[in-house]
């Protein structure tokens, strides 16, 4: 990581706390809600180090540091920040440090062969990081295992049905890969999701109709395979639009056989920007393996089960941006002080591309 500077990023920052909820129940395993605390925004246009701070697509808390990735894919990068909160809101966000995040040959990647989606931090301080590639040019999707300053060490094997380059019947859908990876609670493991059903595996969600099964798999870092794979079927795109899509855009593991979704809807044409978000909790203990299950169209199995824990439209009103925006980031934070486990999101502001958007972060204290 190279180490830069301090910025305490002040101006046109936003906080706005709805209050903490104080308890002394002890801890489950379990999770049993989310209690919104607080909101913050990242301004537009922010510049660190000569590049706009945006696209934040993934966030991670480990060893006491915090890191964001920016999908930018001119320039993929990832972030270190200084990030601190209590049960009565942020204080000010400071970026601590910025380090490109390299190819197999330790140089730059060229503009456009890397779509950087997620991002987690090892024990050890190595990053594991996701690409969805770009199928539609036959750019395959990856997932690294890198050192701090984001020198290449190692890539994870993928099976061939996540490869770009198929038949049309065939292969991942385009930005529809590899944007949700979390590691094992109590492992080195990993877990990873596509967003959006392989081709050969159903359809693409929309407002009508949603036969859309996703592959969750569970990796095993040390003899560098997919071990096995489980089905998470999506829900519909919410609300109609002449754009639709709904998908996967993080993953957390939290317990055996127990992890966190994050499933985003987008509708175009609506005035709160179209965004519909929900987390939900997944237990993979009686789904089928499908590891060995190559199309899943005409195959019997059980999926996962899910449980909607929080749907962020019940906090649309609190916020003070006043919209759910893209949210793709979700991690598990520092234990706040009444004891309980913080959870924190972000959102990608698409470096305001595709119109009006924010990057948020928002906080939640876990039951």
């Amino acid at each position: 990581m190279k180490k830069i500077y301090s910025i305490l990023m002040t101006a046109g920052f936003v906080c706005v706390s709805c209050g903490s909820r104080m308890s002394t129940t002890k801890q489950s395993s379990d999770i049993t809600a989310l209690n919104y605390i607080a909101e913050i925004i990242i301004p537009q246009g922010f510049i660190f180090e000569g590049e706009e701070v945006g696209g934040l697509s993934a966030i991670d808390y480990a060893n006491g540091s915090w890191y964001v990735l920016s999908d930018d894919r001119k320039s993929p990068r990832y972030y270190s920040l200084g990030l601190n909160y209590n049960t009565n809101g942020f204080e000010n966000p400071k970026i601590l440090g910025v380090a490109a995040l390299k190819s197999k040959n330790n140089l730059p990647f060229k503009s456009g062969l890397a779509d950087p989606e997620s991002l987690r931090v090892s024990g050890a301080n190595e990053l594991y990081w996701s690409s969805e590639g770009n199928i539609s040019t036959g750019i395959h999707p990856f997932i690294y295992r890198a050192s701090r300053d984001g020198t290449y060490i190692a890539e994870i094997k993928l099976p061939n049905r996540y490869l770009a380059g198929q038949d049309a019947k065939n292969g991942p859908r385009n930005n529809g890969v590899f944007e949700a990876l979390s590691l094992d609670y109590n492992s080195n493991n990993l877990w990873v999701t596509t967003e959006l059903p392989l081709v050969q595996d159903g359809e693409i969600p929309t407002s009508k109709s949603a036969t859309s099964p996703v592959r969750i798999a569970n990796i095993n870092v040390a003899k560098n395979t997919f071990e096995s794979e489980y089905v998470y079927m999506l829900d519909k795109v919410a609300r109609p639009g002449k754009m639709e899509v709904n998908g996967i855009t993080e993953i957390l593991s939290y317990s055996k056989n127990r992890l966190l979704i994050l499933e985003r809807s987008y509708a175009s044409g609506h005035s709160d920007g179209g965004n519909n978000v929900k987390i939900y909790k997944v237990d993979i203990s009686g789904a089928t393996d499908v590891s060995k299950i190559n199309n899943l169209s005409n195959t019997d199995f059980t999926p996962v089960e899910k449980t909607l824990l929080f749907d962020f439209n019940t906090i649309r009103a609190q916020l003070p941006s006043g919209r759910v925006d893209n949210i793709e980031g979700m991690t598990f934070g520092p234990l706040l002080e009444n004891g309980k486990k913080s959870l924190v999101v972000i959102s990608d502001n698409n470096f305001n591309n595709f119109g009006e958007q924010v990057t948020q972060l928002i906080l939640f204290e876990v039951e």
